[in-house]
This record gives structure tokens, C-alpha cells and sequence, in this order.
């Protein structure tokens, strides 16, 4: 488990932290790898992987430390093999969040709340079909819950909405098979014993407005399977979000040809631009990178207790609103990330604001704030290497496999 350098630069770079302020911490917990165990060149632990025991004890004793060594620390977990323990197990403890779950379920959710609104289709009539269903995909479902829950919803009645497909088929209560714990919560009990095993035939099944990858296959939608959504939808939602682009489910301009233009597309990586009949269409790419800085810096700033739920919704919701007249007139899903900076403080703000409202904020001064004022002072927050100087004293910023704290 591991956190990339480049995560590091992006809290700097798009939200303005100081980077003295902010700390790596890979954990190595060994591998099953015998190739790896085997080479002499292999960097890591040489030593098959702890049990998951052994990490969560190992994981307590660190965050006991680490809090006790600078209290107020903001953390983000990233790169956990199964990151739903960790986060439940120290969510309502310390503050901390979840890049993976969290981040992708907050700015996936953003791009939905745009497309769902230009789709013209009431929230109550969405059936949303999921190619994928490990615990990204489950995440990203769990926030776009919340969106339906909030629109009055029931929850009993939003989750049903939801149709998870992983490689043995359809997600369902009698299949045959042990389910995972995080798979629980959208297994389907209503498929009177029927038992679905591919993409096609849920989307036969099930009439879908939206079709969402989380699966890493290459490909796996299919010319078919996108006209079909074209015939079933006026503007089809069309999220293939795995990375790299070799394993997108298809690719932006696959989606427009065999949508006959029409798809509301966004992708988890860059696809160019399609031009078709003298129209430019332009895709929506899902970048964590306009969620997670706006998250740390706003939680850092109020000196939130906890990072809730409440506060990775508002960052989803503030995503969405940083968009331009001009970038709503071309139909965009997510702003232009030339203004990564303009669009954290957006994000912030909405942190902070959700975090004042749950009484989790320790700086009470911001609440005096009007959001113009409270967005000039977390401008003047952030980091800018061109005006360096020395950092503002206060507790550091620490970014542990894949955590970031900070204290201004």
C-alpha cells in the first residue's frame, strides 16, 4: 500500500497546502507475491502479508501515535487493498477520510448531479446499472444514495435503484455464492430466481438510465450494449471510470458514435475531444483531484473534529456548482481544471459550511463569515511558491499512505 509522490504535489499544487506541511506514509505489509519474495531487486518487505488482524493493530497503534504527536492532524487513507475496515474503524474517532471510497464517490456523485439534470428524468424513475461492484464502485453507488435519499427518496426504495454487476453476474441474494460484506448492502432479492450473468442481459433486464464501469475490463461496452442505451434513453449517462484508458469500458468517442451523439459521457481517463456534423463534444473526466485538496484544506481550516459524511456530500455538491455559465452552455459535466485552484476554494467553503452545521468545526470565527468573505480568507491561506515565505506556525501537515493533514 502506497501513496504516489504526485498526490502530495496535487494537495500543494490544487488547494494551496504547504508542502512542508504534508507526510508520506507507506505501510508495507508484505505480499503473496513469490516473484516479488524471490527478487533480489524487489524493494519490499520480504515477508508474506500480515493478516488483516495484525494490520488493524498495527494501524490502531500508529493513529494513537500520530494524533499524540500532532493533534488535529487531518489523514487520508489511500491505496488499501480492502479500505472500508479502516474507515469505519477511526471515522468517528479521528479525523480522517478515505480518497478511494470517499473522494471517487464524491466527485462521481458531482458529475451525476450535473448529467441527472440535464437528462430531464425525475430522480424517482433513475436505474442506474453498475459493471462492477468492489468497493469503489459500491462507494461511488452509496453517495449517488445519499443524492436520491436527499431528494426525498426513501432509502429502502433509493438502493433499489441500483443494479451491481461483478464477474459472476448480477449481484443477487440467491446466486450460490458467499457475498463480500460491502456487496451486502445492494444485493438484489427481487429477481424471482433468476440469475443474470452479463452486462447484456442486466441491461435487458433492467432498462437502464445510467451505466457505470468500475471493472477495469477493456471494452466491455459495447457497441450493442450503447445502442441499446441510445434506444432506451433520450440522453444516456455513460460513466466507464476504470483506469488506464486500455481498461475503460469504452472510450468517448465509442460512446458518441454508437449513441448517436447523445451519450452524457464521463471517464475515469483523458479521452480527446469528438467532432461530429461540426459540433465539438467534449468529455467529462472524473478526476479525484477536484474533490480530495477542497476536502483536506477545508477540513483543516475550520479545524473540523471529524470529516463526515455530510462533508464529503457538500464537496460533491460544491463540485458541481464551480462550474461556469460558459461550461453549463457546453453541456460540461465538471469544470475546466485550469481552475483547480478556483474550484477548491468552492470546495472548501462547502466543507467548511457542512461542517458548521454538524457543530464539528473548532474555529468558530469562520461562521461569521460571509461566503465572500470566507472564500478571500481561504485564499489567503493557501500556499503560492511564487510569494514563498516561511509556513504559518501550527501543527504539520501530514499525508499518511495517503493521508494528509494539516494545521494553518
Amino acid at each position: 500500500m502506497g501513496i504516489p509522490v504526485g498526490k502530495l504535489a496535487l494537495y500543494t499544487g490544487c488547494a494551496g497546502i504547504h508542502p512542508d506541511r504534508t507526510l508520506p506514509i507507506t505501510l508495507d505489509l508484505g505480499t503473496e507475491n513469490a516473484e516479488n519474495l524471490s527478487d533480489p531487486l524487489y524493494l519490499g518487505a520480504k515477508m508474506h502479508r500480515v493478516s488483516e488482524a495484525e494490520s488493524l493493530e498495527f494501524l490502531d497503534e500508529m493513529m494513537i501515535a500520530l494524533n499524540d504527536k500532532w493533534p488535529g492532524i487531518v489523514v487520508q487513507f489511500e491505496d488499501f487493498k480492502n479500505p472500508f475496515p479502516s474507515l469505519e474503524r477511526y471515522r468517528n474517532t479521528y479525523t480522517c477520510f478515505n480518497d478511494d471510497i470517499q473522494g471517487t464517490g464524491a466527485v462521481i456523485l458531482s458529475g451525476m448531479i450535473n448529467a441527472l439534470k440535464l437528462t430531464g428524468v425525475p430522480f424517482k424513475d433513475q436505474k442506474l446499472v453498475f459493471m462492477g461492484a468492489g468497493s469503489a464502485a459500491v462507494g461511488v453507488a452509496k453517495q449517488i444514495v445519499q443524492l436520491f435519499i436527499k431528494d426525498g427518496i426513501p432509502e429502502d426504495v433509493a438502493r433499489k435503484m441500483f443494479w451491481l454487476v461483478d464477474s459472476r453476474g448480477l449481484v443477487t441474494n440467491d446466486r450460490g455464492d458467499k457475498l463480500q460484506e460491502h456487496k451486502i448492502y445492494f444485493s438484489r432479492d427481487d429477481n424471482e430466481g433468476n440469475q443474470y450473468k452479463s452486462l447484456e442481459e442486466v441491461v435487458d433486464y433492467v432498462g437502464p438510465t445510467v451505466l457505470m464501469g468500475l471493472c477495469t475490463i477493456g471494452g466491455i461496452f459495447t457497441e450493442p450494449i450503447l445502442r441499446k442505451m441510445a434506444a432506451l434513453n433520450d440522453r444516456p449517462i455513460i460513466f466507464p471510470l476504470s483506469n488506464p484508458s486500455s481498461k475503460s469500458e469504452c472510450t468517448f468517442e465509442q460512446a458518441m458514435e454508437y449513441t448517436n451523439n447523445t451519450a452524457l459521457f464521463a471517464s475515469g481517463s483523458p479521452f480527446p475531444e469528438v467532432e461530429a456534423d461540426g459540433v465539438t463534444y467534449y468529455p467529462g473526466q472524473g478526476n479525484n483531484m477536484y474533490v480530495f485538496p477542497g476536502i483536506g484544506l477545508g477540513t483543516v481550516l475550520c479545524e473540523s473534529v471529524h470529516v463526515t459524511q455530510e462533508m464529503i456530500y457538500a464537496s460533491a455538491v460544491g463540485l458541481a456548482e464551480s462550474l461556469t455559465e460558459e461550461e453549463r452552455a457546453k453541456n460540461w459535466l465538471y469544470p475546466s481544471l485550469d481552475r483547480i485552484r478556483d474550484i477548491s476554494v468552492h470546495v472548501a467553503r462547502t466543507v467548511i459550511r457542512a461542517a458548521q452545521k454538524e457543530n464539528m468545526d473548532k474555529n468558530k470565527t469562520l461562521q461569521w463569515l460571509s461566503d465572500a468573505d470566507l472564500d478571500t480568507y481561504i485564499k489567503t491561506k493557501m500556499y503560492n511558491p511564487a510569494h514563498e515565505h516561511s509556513p504559518p506556525g501550527g501543527t504539520p501537515t501530514k499525508e499518511i499512505h495517503g493521508f494528509n493533514t494539516s494545521k494553518f
